[in-house]
């Protein structure tokens, strides 16, 4: 079909699927699910929250209350050989976004070296862990959906420093839906 006529036919047909809604004086609305609450936000590279979680210096920059719990996203700016053992999530998926370095990511067993500008995806319910390979610094942008695992995050920066406990580590991280495996 060509495109003059897709448009036509098109249009027709949205003509009869609207009119019986115009006929008795209905109009469509689309509806905003978003909450008024929400307001539109910039922040800066250098903005943020940070938080040391067990050596993932995470700055965050959007969190469940300023998205309507739908997201929450921050940077990771992460040592080599820093890294997040394989786990589980049960509540949210979870994207990543290499902006400098080398993350080597492990999503359903299947491992893989990111660059500069490479993405993972990890849904929930599905293992997986990243480490920071090479000899630099890695910055990596972690979004998280829907929001949540923010508290955990802030739960985790205030353990004390050094070495962590793996029990404690595990308890928090369970209570928020996620467990190592």
């Amino acid at each position: 079909m060509d495109r003059k006529k897709f448009i036509q036919t098109t249009g027709i047909g949205l003509g009869f699927a609207l009119i019986p809604g115009i006929l008795q004086g209905k109009e469509s609305k689309t509806k905003n699910s978003l909450s008024k609450n929400v307001q539109p936000k910039i922040i800066k590279d250098s903005e943020g929250d940070v938080l040391n979680v067990i050596g993932d210096i995470q700055t965050h920059k959007l969190i469940g209350s300023d998205t309507d719990n739908q997201l929450v996203e921050w940077v990771d700016n992460v040592e080599p050989g820093v890294g997040i053992p394989p786990h589980i999530h049960t509540k949210e998926d979870e994207i990543f976004r290499v902006i400098k370095g080398q993350i080597e990511i492990m999503v359903n067993g299947k491992t893989t070296v990111l660059h500069e500008g490479d993405v993972a995806f990890a849904p929930k319910n599905i293992p997986h862990s990243w480490k920071v390979v090479g000899t630099e610094k890695a910055k990596m942008i972690t979004s998280a959906f829907p929001a949540g695992i923010e508290y955990m995050f802030k739960e985790l920066s205030k353990l004390p420093a050094g070495p962590p406990n793996f029990k404690k580590v595990a308890e928090i991280c369970a209570k928020h839906g996620i467990s190592f495996v």
